[in-house]
């Protein structure tokens, strides 16, 4: 449904979304990285040369729209680096990719659909990915928190800074941990001029985060085009939003008691026991005289206006597994395992949507609360599917090694795996008992990092 049809019920396009298929084809990196390679360079494909990008595109002839979004300028970036950093195949850097052109948007548009033509310039991948970069950087607001514009992740959110000078603090994480990444990129090509340029942004972001973006407890969202909060103690409505808690933590630069605090409070607030869901936010739009956008027109706890939107409620999964909280990050993993929607008759009249693919959204209000939506055609799909190997089960790939790091429920006594890459097949045992740490073949291993090598391999990992 997502990479081969990009079709479904709820939406039967067949369009590419930029950021869309490229976090689809990264969940499949351990079984076909030739996804995700092919899409980079497909989405690449699709940039202007002043840096912005299609938001989606028809395949046929390329029609598409340019739009404001802000933070479609920040995923190739992010997952060059998540591919090359899992592959080790460093030469997709310097394949050469064409631009498209065609007309900027004018003052106060937002979006434009039209058919670009395929420029006669053309950069190599990292260059696609730096001009990316250099334009999230220069969208930056008063407070040194990056521009919302027409919407970053939620586009629902396109009004809140409509006028141009609203922020984000999801936003400022995610770029954050781009300009890290990829700036280590930049040092190993000898591109010093723009590694030290994003360094020295990426301190003075951090710095903003932690000024402007922490709320007492938890924080927030962003800030109105009036700098009024978003997803603040002090808002009437939208009071905590996951994402801006998960990825305090996915980037690995938020202050650390903050953190953990934060990711704490949104557990407290969102996480539904009863109804076995996970909110975006609480409470939804309704009343508020503030006009975050299109979101506002949806129902009260329907799809991203403070229902589920599981595609966030994975990374807070994987946020309580990074900070080593096992037992929370499988209870909520398990409220997002769509099968344990549908145990009973009764559970399952009130789910009303297949129970065994993931659903984008459950409503979370009144009536329907308890329903599911959107299934199939989810983005959610290949992050429920990352959450679980990667942040529960610890298996990753880091080039030439496989790193185990396991978020090992208390309940559980351990796992086994069997992993194949290429020629080396590995078996894998976890176990929850003896003295911590990992052998290969009988061998100890350092830091969890078991070496990539053809032949039958058996892996054993004891938590302690």
């Amino acid at each position: 449904c997502r990479i081969r049809a990009r079709s479904a019920f709820y939406q039967a396009s067949g369009a590419y979304g930029f950021r869309d298929q490229l976090q689809d084809t990264l969940a499949l990196l351990l079984h076909d990285p030739s996804l995700a390679r092919a899409q980079i360079l497909n989405a690449a494909s699709r940039q202007f040369p002043e840096g912005d990008v299609q938001h989606w595109w028809l395949p046929r002839n390329g029609a598409g729209v340019r739009t404001m979004i802000s933070d479609d300028v920040v995923w190739l970036a992010h997952a060059a680096h998540h591919y090359v950093t899992t592959t080790g195949d460093r030469a997709l850097l310097d394949e050469e990719v064409r631009f498209i052109e065609g007309p900027a948007l004018k003052e106060g548009e937002h979006d434009a659909f039209f058919t670009p033509e395929v420029s006669r310039q053309s950069a190599s991948l990292y260059e696609h990915c730096a001009r990316a970069l250099d334009l999230a950087v220069r969208r930056t607001g008063d407070n040194a928190l990056p521009l919302i514009l027409g919407g970053d992740w939620n586009d629902g959110m396109n009004r809140v800074g409509e006028k141009g000078a609203g922020t984000s603090v999801w936003l400022g994480w995610f770029l954050l941990k781009a300009l890290r990444d990829f700036g280590a990129i930049a040092e190993e090509r000898g591109d010093k001029a723009r590694a030290s340029a994003w360094r020295r942004h990426a301190g003075r972001l951090r710095k903003a985060l932690e000024v402007h973006g922490w709320d007492g407890e938890w924080y927030r969202r962003g800030t109105y085009d009036d700098g009024a909060p978003l997803g603040s103690k002090l808002s009437d409505e939208c009071r905590i939003d996951s994402i801006a808690q998960s990825w305090a933590v996915l980037s690995g630069a938020g202050d650390p008691e903050r953190a953990g605090q934060a990711v704490g409070k949104a557990v407290e607030l969102l996480a539904d026991d009863e109804l076995k869901i996970v909110r975006l936010f609480t409470p939804p739009f309704e009343h508020t005289d503030r006009e975050p956008g299109y979101i506002k027109s949806y129902p009260p706890g329907v799809r991203e206006n403070g229902g589920q939107y599981t595609h966030a409620a994975t990374w807070l999964v994987a946020a309580l597994a990074e900070l080593g909280r096992a037992d929370e990050a499988w209870r909520l993993f398990s409220m997002l395992n769509p099968v344990n929607h549908a145990p009973s008759e009764a559970e399952a009249e009130r789910y009303r949507v297949e129970p065994y693919v993931v659903a984008a959204d459950i409503y979370g209000e009144g009536g329907k609360a308890g329903r599911g939506g959107w299934t199939w055609y989810t983005g959610s799909a290949g992050w429920l599917y990352r959450v679980g190997v990667e942040a529960i089960l610890g298996i990753v790939r880091e080039g030439d090694a496989l790193r185990l790091k396991p978020a090992l429920p208390s309940a559980w006594d351990g796992f086994s795996a069997r992993l194949r890459i290429g020629g080396a097949r590995y078996r894998i045992a976890v176990r929850r008992s003896g003295r911590p740490g990992t052998t290969m073949n009988g061998r100890r291993v350092k830091d969890g990092r078991v070496p990539l090598k053809d032949g039958e391999h058996e892996i054993e990992v004891r938590t302690g």
